[in-house]
């Protein structure tokens, strides 16, 4: 029974993998959304440039957060990522084990493409209403002061 089972696995990552439904895991989308982002900050104008970097900073938040639970320093780890990114353009994530770079896709470590892309597109619109709700606050206290500003 377990070995049929493991087939149906193995089965839906290939699945998977063929239709393009995987990303390579361990923090390595993040990281390579990260330098992309920040090649693009670089053509866009004004205040947008700034919610462009913030978004990539955001972005690190996974690859920090594995970095620390897998009990390595955040800075460091990303630091060695961000590095071995740049050096060899393939998506690398982290190594629980060492902190060190790691190839996701030759150790099976996949994200599903669409968790990725709906995570993504919800963190964005609580981001986005947050700020809204904020505003909105600070037009109501600006309102109670005497002369209405």
């Amino acid at each position: 029974m377990f070995d049929s089972k493991s087939k149906i696995v193995d089965f839906h990552c290939v699945f998977f993998f063929f239709s393009g439904c995987v990303i390579p895991g361990g923090g390595a989308f993040e990281l390579v959304a990260h330098q992309a982002l920040n090649q693009y900050k670089e053509q866009v104008k004004g205040r947008a440039r700034l919610g462009v970097q913030a978004f990539a900073e955001a972005l690190l938040i996974i690859p920090k957060a594995i970095a620390q639970n897998a009990g390595h320093d955040q800075q460091e780890t990303i630091v060695k990522l961000q590095q071995e990114y740049a050096g060899s353009k393939i998506p690398v994530g982290i190594d629980i084990t060492t902190g060190e770079a790691m190839e996701p896709k030759s150790l099976g470590i996949f994200d599903n493409y669409r968790v990725k892309k709906q995570l993504i597109h919800s963190s964005t619109s609580i981001a986005t209403n947050l700020t809204l709700v904020d505003e909105i606050l600070r037009a109501g206290l600006s309102s109670l002061r005497p002369g209405g500003q």
